[in-house]
């Protein structure tokens, strides 16, 4: 009897939410997520590209997203580029840093991608998709990789946040979790956010997904939930943590290797949105390393930057 009161309350809260939906009622969806390929960097990113697409392909999903790191806008890539252009459903790019490798613009890159813009939004079956790009020019000085969402990205992304009806979910190449390892002015978009669920006075932004740093974390900041999507290909390690892990030839061919532990089989995840349960699934998908992992080589774990080979199956409420 009480469980009945529950669902009816809970019910007669929600119609009205519902019945302001620009798309109408929220329905499943699923996406498939791959990131941190690295063309450029790894021997096999082809095969890696080519395994995902066969998955999503078979998966069928709404759309698939690449987060970013997938390849330099250069001739000897277009073969990649054409594997990603081959699947026939709906498809998207986010920016990676790696991405204008080599002295290449933004504009280069997404010219190449066939992106119009480089960061952009849409609906979908009731759901509000939004993707960033954080790699505008930090404040000066600065040195390394941009890693920073710039005035103008930021005043659009307020106004798209604040014309957007459905429940939102955010995805961007570095993290908007931790300012020291993704978006250095992660702190701002968070305050964005939170402040426009606190004006929707209901989770609107449900959660932020991100690649970039290679690893495999779940965390909640003030009711939204970050995400990292691990590697499609390997983790850095370092060059303290050298050695030749697959033939003399791939070392000789691709040396930034040595410093990485790559992952035998390709990672990649489909992510489910269950309105109905109020849940997102991230599909678990494992692999190994290729010769000695962490604990073998002494590599100290952290608790919020896992060093795994894989993509756990993380749900998160909403």
């Amino acid at each position: 009897m009480q469980r009945r009161t529950f669902l009816k309350n809970t019910a007669l809260i929600s119609i009205p939410f519902l019945l302001d939906l620009p798309l109408g009622k929220p329905q499943k969806i699923r996406i498939g997520l791959i990131a941190d390929i690295h063309k450029d960097l790894m021997y096999d990113a082809d095969a890696r590209l080519a395994n995902f697409l066969k998955a999503a392909q078979k998966r069928k999903p709404d759309f698939i997203l690449q987060m970013g790191d997938f390849c330099q806008p250069i001739p000897k890539n277009q073969n990649f580029l054409n594997l990603w252009n081959a699947y026939p459903g709906p498809k998207y790019h986010l920016l990676g840093n790696h991405d204008m490798d080599g002295g290449f613009t933004r504009q280069q890159t997404m010219n190449f991608y066939g992106m119009q813009s480089p960061y952009y939004s849409f609906d979908l079956k009731g759901f509000h998709f939004v993707f960033l790009d954080g790699n505008d020019p930090n404040p000066k000085p600065w040195s390394g990789y941009n890693r920073y969402i710039g005035g103008e990205q930021l005043e659009w992304l307020k106004a798209d946040l604040e014309k957007a009806k459905a429940p939102t979910l955010v995805f961007s190449h570095q993290t908007l979790e931790d300012p020291s390892a993704g978006v250095h002015n992660a702190k701002a978009i968070q305050a964005v956010l939170e402040a426009e669920n606190q004006k929707a006075g209901f989770q609107k932004i449900i959660a932020c997904l991100s690649g970039h740093n290679h690893t495999n974390y779940l965390t909640q900041i003030n009711g939204i939930h970050y995400c990292q999507i691990n590697s499609a290909s390997y983790r850095w390690v370092g060059e303290q943590y050298q050695r030749v892990r697959l033939s003399e030839a791939i070392d000789k061919q691709y040396p930034i290797l040595r410093s990485t532990i790559p992952y035998k089989d390709p990672l990649f995840t489909f992510l489910e949105i269950d309105p109905a349960k109020g849940l997102i699934h991230l599909e678990k998908k494992e692999s190994e390393f290729i010769g000695p992992g962490p604990a073998e080589m002494g590599i100290v774990q952290k608790v919020n930057d896992p060093i795994a080979a894989q993509i756990s199956g993380f749900e998160m409420e909403y």
